[in-house]
């Protein structure tokens, strides 16, 4: 290739870095803007906290109807919910006739038949009848009856697994001895983490955060309103339509937690090779999981919403930095720039 070839590909490649460097303010940016305003929105809009109660008044209802939605609010359960054993086994008193039982195991699972009121009895007075079969039924006390089963909806059901404190120990310890071991490997072999040594996307932050906010949320309504989320626990949904703006909230946090973890996957997987790639989603599994419990316990004694506040506002700084950093790209190799001039990635001249 003759020298005047070579000058001419020369000017070529720096006039398409002049077109380049005119494109501020990259879309994965604005992206990660939007997709924050629209989640701490949804956030601070925490205004109702329970579910509207039905016009029991109204004289279209039979009344049927008005004593089930009667129950379903009282009790957040009504006849005919479908229930799981839980505990390793259960005795159902086949009242009015004494010492006789039916037994459930581990598994099975009833509908819930009839009420009862009992008010002689010191321990509970409500009693609701269970049907496993035609034969096997039998009586028990509602209090009893909600800590041996839970229902057979599948969401139900994972509400639960990740409720149980056994589960939430097993997951602290191992998200504890991930960190470990990864910092360590970190300080070795200077492997991509969360914040510190992160990749160049705002994604990861943000997915932690959302963890953060979602856990908020949870815990405030475990504390100021259970039982909305007892309700939720036996009526759950996966639209945050039609529920009290405090479970939207959290119903659309959980979706928008979806979404962004596709894009850091994206992200992770350009950027990164595989192995890099593993090891840099083990961290940032530890980073959401320490989020988790970390937000549950402090928002349990009222200062979870100050850590929140802060880890916002470290969000918006990097935010700040992010889109100062990434004002320019290069023509040639498409790496950020911070001002027009030689590129330090390629030695291309974007002007």
């Amino acid at each position: 290739m003759s020298s005047e070839e070579r000058k001419c590909n020369k000017r070529l490649a720096n006039d398409r870095c002049r077109e380049a460097g005119r494109d501020k303010h990259p879309l994965r940016s604005l992206r990660s803007l939007l997709f924050f305003i629209l989640y701490f929105s949804c956030f601070i809009a925490l205004v109702s906290c329970h579910y509207p109660r039905p016009n029991l008044e109204d004289e279209n209802l039979s009344k049927e109807t008005r004593d089930s939605l009667t129950c379903l609010f009282e009790r957040h359960y009504t006849w005919n919910a479908n229930l799981e054993v839980l505990a390793d086994s259960v005795n159902l008193a086949c009242l009015p006739v004494k010492d006789c039982y039916n037994m459930l195991h581990r598994g099975d699972r009833v509908v819930v038949a009839e009420f009862a009121i009992h008010p002689a009895d010191s321990v509970d007075s409500v009693w609701v009848k269970l049907a496993h079969s035609q034969e096997v039924q039998g009586w028990l006390r509602e209090s009893e009856m909600l800590h041996a089963f839970i229902p057979t909806d599948s969401i139900s059901q994972a509400i639960y697994l990740f409720s149980d404190t056994h589960v939430s120990y097993f997951i602290m310890i191992f998200a504890l001895f991930v960190a470990v071991w990864l910092f360590h490997a970190f300080r070795r072999k200077q492997l991509k983490m969360v914040y510190f040594n992160d990749i160049d996307s705002l994604y990861p932050l943000l997915l932690c955060l959302m963890m953060a906010s979602c856990a908020t949320i949870y815990e405030s309504v475990q504390v100021f309103a259970p039982e909305t989320w007892q309700h939720f626990y036996f009526n759950p949904t996966l639209s945050p339509f039609k529920v009290p703006l405090v479970l939207s909230a959290f119903l659309m946090g959980f979706w928008l937690f979806i979404v962004v973890l596709l894009a850091v996957l994206d992200d992770l997987f350009r950027q990164l090779s595989p192995a890099a790639a593993v090891f840099y989603l083990l961290g940032l599994a530890s980073c959401c999981i320490f989020c988790y419990f970390f937000f549950i316990l402090a928002t349990s004694i009222y200062v979870g919403y100050l850590f929140l506040a802060a880890f916002v506002w470290v969000f918006f700084k990097r935010l700040r930095v992010s889109l100062l950093a990434s004002r320019y790209r290069c023509g040639r190799c498409g790496q950020k720039l911070r001002e027009k001039g030689v590129c330090p990635h390629c030695g291309a001249i974007n002007e």
